[in-house]
């Protein structure tokens, strides 16, 4: 499944050589959460030494809440610190799915509707948009297959932090209003962080807020996700969170520029603790089921088909497989990464079962880590109830 980002140069990288000290069950504190579970702990342990990570997290939820969680690891290469389960970690494309939530719920209330133009959505503007790009539709951005190219031409960093991060959206598709679209919209499914902004950009106008505080309100605060927020964790000036790490596991600083910009958060910059995610999830799997959840059944329902015959990417930001032996059914599933951290989504709504795993490094070794600990997760927890 092919997740893609932008990452900016980032100054202030750490250098340091990484201590990998054998790593000891990590207990949160009980005002804090829940404490790390000794078996899944005893499944990551060897995963981050085998890969040499600074650290790795992860945890099983079913529909009624996180069922167990564990963390191994430090926040910071070079520094003995140990990560905990109430750690916050950044799940770079994974926010996709929280985006799509949004933006359904705005589709139920009747603020919006899927297939929702960009030219009847933004008239002041659609004057000066091609006409490939005027007709493209909500659907279209949500499921990658609006024609447009991966990211920004030139880069995020072309789009000036100057104004809301609203302005800066709206900012971006006068960029592209005139450029001629990459693909044919509505043909081919093309990954595309672009479109989310766009999608997302749509809702702002719609309801009239920002996309941040649209996510704070119809879903932070309803699902009790009080560890979420955007960017990088943390402080700069201190070791209270984990710490994000290049491929080559040098650390980097939190800052307003260790993540892609703000402009795009849509696309992929919340980061949570780990049972916050797990609040996310577990409504999902609800919603899926026909239980009780944030919203109506039939919007689970549509969030979770995929339109399209050419690529199984459904409308609420769900990659997989509309048919998994694995998942008994349709598997939901997503990578995200910013390239200096690593999560991994993968959901069973018919077994009632998820799996998320989280790493504070980007690169090839926290993905295959990531992938492997959710399917030796996935085979100790599938038969569990």
């Amino acid at each position: 499944m092919r997740v893609s980002s932008l990452v900016l140069s980032i100054a202030g990288i750490v250098l340091g050589a990484c201590v990998f000290p054998v790593a000891q069950n990590c207990q949160a504190d009980d005002r804090q959460g829940p404490q790390a579970n000794a078996e899944i702990n005893a499944i990551l342990t060897p995963l981050r030494e085998k890969y040499k990570l600074p650290a790795l997290a992860a945890a099983v939820v079913r529909g009624k809440g996180l069922m167990a969680v564990g963390a191994v690891g430090v926040r910071k290469c070079g520094d003995d610190t140990k990560v905990t389960v109430s750690d916050e970690f950044h799940l770079g494309s994974d926010t996709k799915a929280m985006t799509a939530t949004v933006i359904a719920s705005l589709v139920q209330d009747g603020k919006l509707n899927w297939n929702d133009t960009l030219g009847r959505t933004f008239p002041k503007l659609a004057g000066s948009m091609t006409p490939a790009l005027r007709k493209v539709t909500l659907t279209q951005l949500l499921t990658h297959h609006a024609g447009l190219r991966a990211n920004v031409a030139g880069g995020w960093s072309t789009i000036l932090r100057r104004g809301t991060t609203r302005e800066q959206r709206q900012n971006v598709l006068e960029k592209i209003a005139e450029e001629k679209l990459e693909y044919e919209p509505d043909k081919e499914f093309h990954y595309s962080n672009l479109g989310y902004v766009l999608a997302a950009h749509m809702a702002e106008k719609a309801a009239n807020a920002s996309w941040e505080e649209l996510m704070a309100k119809r879903l932070f605060e309803p699902l009790h996700m009080r560890s979420a927020g955007f960017g990088a964790m943390g402080a700069r000036d201190k070791l209270d969170q984990p710490w994000q790490h290049t491929k080559d596991g040098k650390p980097i600083a939190p800052g307003p520029f260790s993540d892609n910009p703000p402009v795009m958060g849509p696309a992929g910059t919340v980061h949570c603790s780990l049972p916050d995610w797990a609040r996310f999830i577990a409504d999902q799997l609800r919603g899926a089921r026909g239980e009780r959840a944030l919203l109506k059944p039939k919007t689970y329902t549509k969030l979770h088909t995929s339109p399209y015959r050419d690529q199984f990417y459904t409308l609420g930001g769900w990659a997989g497989r509309a048919e998994d032996d694995q998942a008994g059914g349709v598997a939901l599933a997503h990578d995200g990464s910013n390239n200096r951290n690593f999560a991994v989504a993968w959901l069973a709504p018919q077994r009632d079962l998820a799996i998320l795993v989280v790493c504070n490094q980007g690169g090839d070794d926290a993905k295959k880590a990531c992938h492997e600990a959710r399917k030796l997760l996935l085979q100790k927890y599938a038969k569990k109830r």
